[in-house]
């Protein structure tokens, strides 16, 4: 099979691999459509830190040449001896977290806390190809909620923000301020307004900023013309909830500059550096700070292709094309590791020799 490896940083080679087995708990897919993100293009870029590239992964067993892709939808090609609910032919879509189902967390129902959790396509071989192997525990019929293929593989980013959402216990009539709208922050935008809350974007990308008001957002925020805490002064919009999702320092500073006394300050973005916070007007404020970490796939996951069905729009003006493998590195994980990716999500198709259109209606 084609499939993209990862060799090491900069240097991911499309190239011909062999054909993954099914385990008995497993599914072995044809990958119809993969979207590529951020942590993709950073481990491209920056890399290798998640992947197991130069040691062997301690849950996976993996080590060496890697196939990333962690947002799939394929078609069952091959049912594990062990597995029931799933036949040859369905269409599935993969949370691909992949839980014990044993430890604490898992039995509170918190399996995006495993303490052994791990990632197809960040720990071991993902779906940058023609076929992936995948356990069934993660992956979900996508027939019942009536979704083309290109628009069901928008759910793993969507079960991320609907996650992080739900972390906030955001609902009608809150104010949710949302401090970046890449991609994650985007889906988010969507999830937030879907509850009835009134959802502020900010960003300094007016793009961005745009594609957040389609999607639902009631005010847009551009910091560069006007603080985030100035607007919502001027407009008498008081946060029930805070979302930081850029990880980076001016945006946690946005972010602490706009939180009002009994808010709940939502940590998305991976924060890369240690910061000192003043706890004691945190306490005084009863400001609730709380982290959000991928997603419960038995929840979030149906939530999200709920979600993304119930837009009439469909999402091609999200991810209006789907590119071969071969233009992965090109047209896709250089664009999102420079910050110039002219959409908010980039998905591929390996099975395609060019271009196409998506479908997602």
């Amino acid at each position: 099979m084609r499939a993209a490896v990862f060799y090491g940083n900069h240097d991911i080679r499309i190239e011909e691999a062999p054909i993954p087995t099914a385990g008995r708990d497993e599914l072995l897919l044809e990958v119809l459509v993969v979207g590529v993100c951020g942590t993709d293009a950073a481990e491209f870029d920056a890399g290798p830190s998640m992947f197991p590239i130069a040691h062997r992964d301690r849950q996976t067993g993996h080590e060496g040449p890697m196939i990333p892709g962690h947002e799939f939808v394929g078609r069952v090609e091959a049912v594990g001896s062990e597995v029931e609910g799933f036949e040859v032919d369905m269409q599935v879509v993969s949370s691909a977290g992949v839980a014990c189902g044993r430890c604490h967390w898992c039995r509170r129902g918190q399996t995006n806390l495993c303490r052994d959790y791990w990632t197809v396509g960040l720990e071991r071989n993902g779906a940058l190809a023609e076929y992936v192997a995948v356990p069934a525990s993660v992956c979900m019929d996508v027939a019942p909620y009536g979704l083309t293929t290109d628009a069901a593989a928008l759910a793993q980013p969507m079960s991320i923000g609907v996650h992080a959402v739900g972390r906030g216990r955001l609902e009608a009539g809150d104010v949710a301020v949302l401090i970046g709208t890449g991609a994650i922050g985007t889906f988010m935008a969507h999830a937030a307004a879907a509850t009835g809350a009134t959802v502020v974007a900010v960003d300094l990308d007016d793009r961005r900023l745009f594609q957040a008001r389609q999607l639902g957002a009631a005010h847009i925020v551009n910091p560069d013309e006007v603080s985030a805490a100035q607007y919502l002064a001027e407009n008498a919009l008081i946060p029930t909830v805070v979302y930081e999702v850029t990880g980076s320092t001016a945006g946690l500073d946005a972010a602490l500059a706009v939180t009002a006394r009994g808010t709940r300050l939502v940590l998305v973005g991976h924060q890369k550096h240690h910061r000192t916070l003043d706890l004691d007007d945190l306490i005084l404020r009863e400001v609730e700070v709380i982290g959000s970490n991928a997603s419960v796939f038995d929840v979030d996951l149906p939530r999200a292709l709920s979600v993304i069905a119930a837009r009439e729009a469909g999402w091609a003006d999200i991810a209006p094309v789907a590119l071969p493998l071969e233009d992965l590195v090109a047209g896709a994980l250089e664009p999102i590791a420079r910050g110039t990716s002219a959409q908010v999500k980039t998905l591929i198709d390996p099975r395609s020799a060019r271009s196409r259109p998506t479908r997602m209606i």
